[in-house]
C-alpha cells in the first residue's frame, strides 16, 4: 500500500470525484474505490486526509485527481452567485480527474441518450471482450480495449457489447484512432473551439459529447457540457426563458457561451458543482 497525505489548504473529496459521473469505470466496494485508469487496476480510499492505494504509483494518482491544481482559487473564481456558492460549499474538494483521450471519447460515445448504469455495461463488455488482462490488487479485471483492438473486431461482435446503434460510430472513431494515432496530441495543441469542431467530426460525437471529452480529457476547463440536468438547473437560475423547452441545438449554444462568458475559463468546474450538488448524483448520495 501506498499513502498520499493530502494538503489542508487543497481539499479533495474522493467519494464526490469518483461518484459524480466524470469516469465509467470506478465502484465503490467496502469503502474502497476499485477502478481502472489508463491500464492500471487501482485501488484508492481516503480517510480525512489521507489518500492510501495500491495499484499506481503516487504520481499517477495525483495527477489523475489533478492534486496539483490549486481548488480553492478556481473555486473562487466561479463563486459568482448564492446557487453556485452553495454547490461550492455543499460539494467542495469535488475535482476533475484526467482522463485517457481514446478511452474517454469511445465512452461518451457510448454514452449518448442513455443513462450512467447503461454507459457502465457497455464500457465493461468492450473491456472484457478486447481488452488486456491485469491482475490487480482486486482480482483480474480489464484495461479498456486499444482503438486496434477494436478496429479488427468485427461489428457483430461490437454489437454484442450492447451499443446498438452507437455500434458503428465505435467501429468508425476505432478505425480512425488506429490509423491516426497522433489524433489526441493534434486535437490537445488545438484552440478551443478547433478542438471542438475536431472531434464532432467523429460521428457520434456531439455537442455535448465533445464538451465532456474536451473538459475530462483533454483539459479545456472552459468547456460546459450541457445535459437535460444542466439545462434545467440553468433554466431555472439564469435563463428563465429557457424553462420548460426541449434543449435545441441553438439553445445548447446559447447556454454554453453563456456559461463560459459567467463563470469564465473553469465554466467546466462550475458545470459539475452545480450537476453534483443539484442533478441526479445529489438524488443518490
Amino acid at each position: 500500500m501506498r499513502t498520499i497525505e493530502l494538503r489542508p489548504d487543497q481539499p479533495l473529496d474522493l467519494d464526490l470525484t469518483l461518484s459524480c459521473g466524470q469516469a465509467f469505470r470506478w465502484e465503490n466496494v467496502d469503502g474502497w474505490w476499485q477502478g481502472v485508469v489508463d491500464g492500471r487496476a487501482v485501488r484508492i480510499r481516503q480517510d480525512a486526509d489521507r489518500l492510501t492505494f495500491e495499484g499506481a504509483d503516487a504520481a499517477f494518482v495525483r495527477d489523475y485527481l489533478r492534486l496539483d491544481q490549486d481548488l480553492p482559487a478556481i473555486l473562487a473564481s466561479i463563486d459568482r452567485d448564492p446557487v453556485i456558492g452553495a454547490a461550492v460549499r455543499e460539494c467542495r474538494g469535488l475535482r476533475l480527474v484526467r482522463q485517457q483521450p481514446w478511452e474517454c471519447l469511445a465512452s461518451y460515445i457510448c454514452a449518448t441518450n442513455t443513462n450512467i448504469p447503461a454507459v457502465k455495461r457497455r464500457v465493461a463488455l468492450m473491456a472484457e471482450r478486447y481488452g488486456r488482462a491485469i491482475d490487480g490488487p482486486s482480482g483480474m479485471t480489464y484495461a479498456f480495449p486499444e482503438p486496434e483492438a477494436l478496429a479488427e473486431a468485427s461489428r457483430t461482435d461490437i454489437w454484442d457489447c450492447k451499443l446498438g446503434y452507437r455500434t458503428d460510430y465505435i467501429c468508425e472513431a476505432a478505425r480512425f484512432a488506429s490509423e491516426n494515432p497522433g489524433w489526441a496530441e493534434r486535437i490537445a495543441a488545438l484552440p478551443f473551439e478547433d478542438a471542438r469542431r475536431a472531434l464532432m467530426e467523429f460521428k457520434g460525437v456531439g455537442p455535448k459529447a465533445a464538451d465532456c471529452v474536451l473538459l475530462f480529457a483533454f483539459g479545456f476547463f472552459e468547456a460546459f457540457p450541457v445535459d437535460v440536468w444542466i439545462r434545467r438547473i440553468v433554466g431555472e437560475t439564469y435563463l428563465s426563458d429557457l424553462a420548460g423547452r426541449s434543449c435545441t441545438p441553438a439553445e445548447y449554444e446559447r447556454i454554453r457561451r453563456f456559461s463560459r462568458d459567467y463563470f469564465g475559463g473553469y465554466a467546466g468546474y462550475a458545470q459539475e458543482y452545480l450537476y453534483c450538488a443539484r442533478g441526479p448524483a445529489r438524488r443518490q448520495r
